[in-house]
């Protein structure tokens, strides 16, 4: 059964309401991601300030304001027109500046070479067209420009973790079912031919995973399920780690290569 997006679509705030599961993105999986992708600019030499960079399927805007407030100039895009309306109203109710546009993957509202970095977590194993998605975030980047991303592989360990123990079983599942489909998940090598026939040149991967042991996070899952803790708190508790484990999550960086023509803007 494909994924159900339709939950991005849902009135109200899905996004920042602590107790709405997608809160735990932010709580749980943002910290790890900014730290992977802070030392990925580092060591790229990379200042994200003042840097135009478009934070594809941008949702309510969780990850946008983290390049928002590392100075940079953000566009979010996103299919989603409730979405980008939660996302609007908590960016201007905590003074951010951030330039949202609805938009698909598949045709980003964007000019050819308009943005130095592109920013794609959460979304890749969403898109039915991964090629067409990986396409036009090529198009959009300027040459030596700095593609960021996490998605989740395509492993037996990722069907038990993502499908069935989030997903399925009555007493650990907090995730909406059919948010996520295996068969829909993508392997780093799956993704590497993809990039690379779009002109961008993979760098490194690196795991994502929470930060306790299973025990401890099934005695969560327990609490989260029975009302004894909320998607946030649970979030903090659970906090993902960078690891070397890329068996359920990965993130990982990719340079635009080639030759801007003549007619290039």
């Amino acid at each position: 059964m494909p994924v159900d997006n339709e939950i991005y679509n849902r009135p109200g705030d899905i996004w920042w309401d602590e107790h709405e599961p997608l809160n735990a993105i932010r709580t749980a999986i943002n910290p790890a991601r900014l730290e992977y992708f802070t030392r990925v600019f580092g060591e790229l030499g990379v200042d994200p300030a003042g840097k135009s960079v478009v934070d594809i399927g941008c949702g309510g805007g969780l990850f946008a304001e983290e390049f928002a407030r590392l100075g940079a100039r953000v566009i979010g895009v996103d299919p989603s027109t409730s979405s980008l309306n939660t996302a609007r109203s908590h960016a201007s109710a905590v003074g951010l500046s951030i330039d949202y546009r609805e938009g698909a993957g598949e045709k980003l509202p964007l000019e050819d070479h308009s943005v130095d970095i592109a920013c794609c977590v959460d979304v890749l194993e969403h898109v039915s067209d991964l090629d067409a998605v990986i396409g036009e975030t090529a198009r959009v980047l300027r040459i030596g420009g700095l593609y960021v991303f996490d998605t989740i592989n395509r492993t037996r360990r990722s069907r038990f973790v993502m499908i069935k123990l989030l997903q399925e079983w009555r007493v650990t599942a907090w995730m909406p079912r059919n948010l996520h489909a295996w068969d829909q998940f993508i392997t780093p090598d799956e993704l590497h031919v993809v990039m690379r026939r779009h002109q961008l040149e993979r760098g490194d991967i690196v795991g994502l995973g929470p930060g306790v042991k299973l025990p401890q996070l099934l005695r969560m899952l327990w609490r989260l399920r029975r009302g004894r803790m909320s998607y946030g708190e649970f979030g903090r508790r659970a906090r993902f780690v960078v690891t070397k484990d890329v068996r359920v999550s990965y993130a990982g960086y990719a340079r635009k290569g080639g030759i801007i023509g003549p007619n290039a803007r």
